[in-house]
């Protein structure tokens, strides 16, 4: 997955960027920017939009180059406006409560603004959707609108410590099941006299993988419970049984509850060889990392391919400049700016364009991104349709707190599916 990363300015469609003068903020429909032709971009000279946006790192330093394209281009002006994701959600809802939402904002979920968000399909056009890949597009559709763009896309995925397996005899492996990834991971272990073996992020988003992996997923289309509780018990159960032999620490889960926790800490320090989280860590890990590590394909067991997520660029039907607040979206998300945007960031594109043969050339790791790239086409199409839903969120909640009762020896794996199912059905049931 290789091209040249594109470092001039990228270009805004002009021809499907059409005009209107800027909405009021009376109703989403007023707000929505409306086609009736060219939009001459520097109409924006001037004008000041306000942009929403949490970090991950690596990608503030690219936003911020970015938005200087777009205001060098335009004349106009956006004034970042960079919030904890922690904050993120609390924040945007008291903005919107108070009349002051931002112009434009990053979400990683649209289930909670649904209602705010501006209609961009009659800027970008109503096919707009077709040029990126179907799984994260079929999240930003609601009826005929198209309410987000997918900005970047994540995949959950294993990474190795390389010197732990070499000193350990034990390959590399380039395709592996469960059953030997989890030999991998006690050989390793017991040769390198590791405190575990495997970590995994204390997440319901996480967790998913592996539900995924043996054959099921918590939610789909249309605020279903699809869970299968028998291919669900044997998920919890593998894990539980490598969290009682000490494959997976136990203490990890118990000290913190149901909260989310990374265990990227437990890989760094060298204490475990085998980690399971995304390839968000690989930009984090080729700074902190003191060892020699690598990406790894998902382990297969029913089926193979990790689980998605990822983040949005939205519209706010609010914005009192909802033309240059669309535009600004489709900026951000054009083949040349996703481009740059993930080389420097080290994020998976959304875009066919670039997640065909040819893709982002990363100035370094390239091949551990190659091989989450390549699993998302491994990636069952219903955990798209799983994380895309509304009664995701709540779900994985759901997850985590049944899971931490199973750790603390409160109940077995057979009930945690049981509890996970009933539990699903009330945040689908609450939601209506």
């Amino acid at each position: 997955m290789r091209s040249t990363l594109i470092t001039g300015l990228a270009a805004v469609s002009i021809a499907a960027l059409t005009a209107c003068s800027p909405g009021t903020t009376e109703s989403p429909d007023a707000a929505a920017p409306k086609a009736s032709g060219s939009v001459d971009l520097s109409s924006f000279k001037g004008k000041t939009i306000t942009y929403l946006y949490f970090t991950d790192g690596p990608d503030e330093a690219a936003t911020r180059g970015l938005l200087k394209e777009f205001e060098t281009k335009t004349g106009g002006k956006v004034d970042l406006q960079i919030v904890p994701f922690a904050d993120l959600q609390q924040s945007l809802q008291a903005r919107l409560s108070g009349g002051n939402a931002p112009d434009v904002a990053r979400l990683a979920d649209l289930a909670p603004f649904r209602d705010d968000l501006m209609d961009l399909s009659g800027v970008v056009g109503k096919d707009y959707t077709n040029e990126f890949l179907a799984g994260p597009a079929a999240a930003v559709k609601d009826g005929d609108k198209i309410i987000a763009v997918p900005n970047d896309l994540t995949m959950n995925g294993p990474f190795v410590n390389v010197d732990l397996f070499k000193k350990a005899g034990v390959a590399i492996p380039t395709k592996w099941t469960w059953d030997e990834m989890v030999a991998d991971a006690k050989k390793v272990q017991a040769a390198n006299k590791t405190e575990a073996g495997i970590a995994i992020d204390k997440s319901g988003h996480r967790l998913s993988t592996i539900l995924s992996q043996f054959g099921t997923t918590m939610v789909g289309k249309d605020m279903t419970n699809t869970l299968d509780v028998t291919k669900a018990t044997k998920a919890i159960d593998s894990l539980l049984t490598l969290i009682k032999d000490g494959t997976i620490p136990k203490d990890f889960w118990i000290e913190s509850g149901s909260k989310y926790k990374g265990a990227n800490e437990i890989f760094l320090a060298q204490q475990a060889p085998i980690y399971i989280s995304g390839n968000w860590q690989v930009g984090q890990f080729a700074k902190s990392a003191k060892f020699a590590w690598q990406a790894v394909p998902n382990a297969c067991s029913e089926r193979c391919g990790g689980f998605p997520g990822g983040k949005y660029t939205v519209g706010l039907s609010q914005s009192k400049e909802p033309q240059m607040a669309a535009a600004l979206v489709q900026f951000l998300n054009s083949k040349e700016s996703q481009a740059r945007m993930d080389a420097e960031s080290m994020w998976l594109p959304t875009r066919n364009d670039l997640s065909e043969s040819k893709g982002v050339t990363y100035p370094s790791h390239q091949a551990d991104m190659e091989v989450f790239a390549a699993d998302v086409a491994e990636t069952p199409a219903d955990t798209y349709d799983a994380v895309a839903s509304p009664a995701f969120g709540p779900s994985a909640t759901v997850f985590v707190e049944e899971f931490a009762k199973a750790v603390a020896g409160q109940q077995d794996a057979a009930t945690t599916a049981k509890n996970l199912k009933a539990g699903i059905d009330k945040v689908i049931a609450d939601s209506k």
